[in-house]
């Protein structure tokens, strides 16, 4: 990603924003484990370099919104390609078969994480949790 001209923490936040939608940056903070003021920081840069761009909570006129950028996604897009022809390259070596039955691993293990999530939610009392972006996404 670094050839592309995106450090790995710009691409964490692009790719957030980008499956996850418009956050406010305490809520990016939380996803990433990241430092409020760190976020902060690094949403300045990434809006000045026009990747992101902050607008006003609908619901909270003090809070802003950040939300990617036309240009945001196609850096990242551009940064993602070396990755995804490695990946490629990587899988090639499997028949369609053990595709099949690794994605069906996959799928059970995605299914298993996202009940314990929820079965923790509910012992914690999270009632309207954020859902973990599951592991479908992967295949």
């Amino acid at each position: 990603m670094m050839d592309e001209g995106v450090s790995l923490a710009r691409s964490k936040f692009l790719l957030l924003l980008e499956c996850q939608g418009p956050q406010r940056s305490t809520d990016i903070a939380c996803a990433l484990g990241f430092a409020p003021r760190t976020v902060t920081e690094a949403i300045d840069g990434l809006e000045r370099d026009k990747l992101v761009k902050r607008e006003p909570d609908p619901k909270d006129r003090r809070a802003k919104i950040v939300s990617i950028t036309d240009m945001g996604r196609t850096v990242i897009s551009a940064a993602q390609q070396p990755q995804h022809k490695t990946i490629e390259a990587i899988f090639a070596v499997l028949t369609e078969d053990q595709k099949q039955h690794m994605k069906e691993i996959i799928r059970c293990l995605s299914e298993k994480t996202e009940e314990l999530q929820r079965e923790r939610d509910k012992s914690e009392g999270i009632a309207d949790a954020a859902p973990v972006r599951s592991l479908h996404a992967v295949g």
